[in-house]
């Protein structure tokens, strides 16, 4: 059977992706938009907004704060359609991609995973472990997203490294210690005055400071792999396109660090935090297309 996708495929599947893709990105994106507005709570109650209806209501008292909120909810199914979407074409166009086919289903699954967990989240008054959890989750479905959307341009079958056995382990190092730095994220942020809520701010009780320094550290230490990585890939390389993949993380590392310390300096002004929390998804996304573009399909064995 051929690993290679269809002329059908070669269309279509690219743009479903990437809009799968964009989509899990934005919830991220408004999902910190809810947060750093005090909207959290817009709509007190979940499945509904407010008891007895699925929507917002002239009497509402959140003003502004349930509209806001409304909107993300609402993005979750639009979320949830591209998903099942990309299921959809990946059955028509890609039968033959099984490995595509169930990491689609881990997305839709965890679309739906995710709307559970916000109702939790609201059922909870934002508790900021809850809050944590909620946003990891969102970093999983894009790190899922982003790996069919970068995986999907190469032929189907078993891959190998191109690069030395020691960068290709200090790759998945770099990918524990990025997890590291985003549940740490979520902690500073837990411990911060962006609850989510602007009249009654749930926090976790860390003492903000030394939590954003042992954040920082984390992130230093994931600079230090990351030059490692690329100038491994750099040395070792065996064809074009890892160090420059590579090179490209390292870059968005370094725009990130900037933002991360301009926040702190400048008191975590809710531009900069949003584009932070943008900033930490862009990340994951280039780190998975380094890692996609690090290995090179395998030759199938001969079957004559």
């Amino acid at each position: 059977m051929s690993q290679t996708l269809s002329s059908a495929a070669r269309r279509w599947l690219p743009r479903l992706l990437l809009l799968n893709l964009i989509a899990e990105v934005g919830i991220v994106v408004t999902g910190g938009l809810v947060r750093l507005t005090g909207s959290g709570l817009g709509c007190p109650t979940w499945p509904q907004c407010v008891p007895g209806s699925y929507v917002p209501t002239v009497e509402q008292e959140q003003g502004i704060h349930k509209i806001i909120e409304f909107g993300n909810r609402t993005l979750t199914g639009v979320v949830g359609f591209l998903a099942l979407l990309v299921l959809w074409g990946l059955y028509r166009w890609a039968r033959e991609r099984p490995e595509l086919i169930r990491a689609a289903w881990v997305v839709l699954a965890g679309v739906g995973a995710q709307a559970i967990v916000g109702g939790i989240t609201v059922l909870t008054g934002l508790n900021p472990w809850i809050v944590a959890f909620h946003f990891l989750c969102s970093m999983a479905l894009v790190t899922v997203s982003a790996w069919l959307y970068w995986r999907h341009q190469q032929p189907g079958g078993a891959t190998r490294s191109m690069l030395h056995p020691l960068v290709g382990r200090l790759q998945w190092v770099l990918a524990t210690v990025a997890a590291v730095v985003l549940v740490l994220g979520t902690i500073v942020t837990g411990s911060g005055p962006h609850s989510g809520d602007a009249d009654t701010p749930a926090r976790t009780g860390f003492d903000p400071r030394t939590i954003s320094w042992l954040h920082a550290d984390a992130v230093m230490l994931f600079i230090g792999i990351c030059v490692a990585v690329w100038l491994g890939a750099k040395l070792t390389e065996r064809a074009a396109g890892p160090a420059r993949a590579w090179w490209v993380v390292l870059m968005v590392t370094l725009a990130q660090g900037l933002i991360g310390y301009v926040q702190y300096l400048t008191d975590l002004p809710e531009v900069l935090v949003l584009a932070h929390m943008f900033g930490a998804s862009a990340l994951v996304v280039v780190i998975v297309r380094a890692i996609v573009l690090s290995r090179s399909p395998e030759p199938l064995p001969s079957t004559d």
